[in-house]
């Protein structure tokens, strides 16, 4: 599918990306939103990382954190094939070699098996499953270390809020329909 949708920053700026079929993309303008809250202290960037594109769709948050950080390891989850298609077609142009994993796989499910290791979550499950991004929340709690940064995107309307015993709302931002919590691990 044609798009405008493109990487913003960094080594692979101006690389189009493709989108899977009825996709629902965070847009350039909300992305680039995220990155410049993300790069005001929230994140270590110096240091190596590893992030968890764990509803990716196209790649787009996962293939800009390796366009952007050389110290950035990615794993790009999703259960729909044409997903992970679109996510491998995205790399294929790229050189970031084993720097990115993507296996289709059910994200909830997953929580157990890379929870524990990831620095950065990007949390973006289909609006019309309000219960699935709470789910994931409520299980990366009781796998993520202290100090993990989980982005969560979801539509406006749905206002979930995360369990404040576990997660501390760093940002609240809305772009368009889409809201962004910023969330840190207590």
């Amino acid at each position: 599918m044609d798009s405008k949708l493109q990487i913003i920053s960094g080594a692979f700026r101006g690389r189009k990306l493709k989108l899977p079929p009825m996709a629902r993309p965070t847009q350039n303008r909300a992305r680039i939103a995220l990155f410049n809250m993300l790069g005001s202290g929230i994140i270590d960037f110096n240091d190596n990382f590893m992030v968890w594109d764990a509803f990716a769709g196209s790649g787009a948050f996962g293939l800009e954190c390796l366009s952007r950080y050389a110290n950035a390891r990615v794993l790009f989850t999703d259960v729909a094939p044409t997903s992970i298609k679109t996510v491998r077609d995205n790399l294929a142009t790229l050189a970031v070699g084993a720097r990115a994993t993507v296996v289709q796989t059910d994200a909830l499910a997953a929580v157990a098996k890379y929870g524990a290791d990831t620095d950065l979550i990007f949390l973006d499950p289909p609006y019309a499953d309000a219960d699935l991004g709470r789910a994931f929340v409520a299980r990366m709690a009781r796998v993520a270390r202290s100090g993990v940064v989980l982005i969560w995107e979801q539509e406006v309307g749905n206002l979930v809020a995360p369990d404040e015993n576990e997660w501390q709302i760093l940002r609240d931002k809305t772009y368009g329909r889409a809201r962004f919590l910023i969330l840190q691990k207590i």
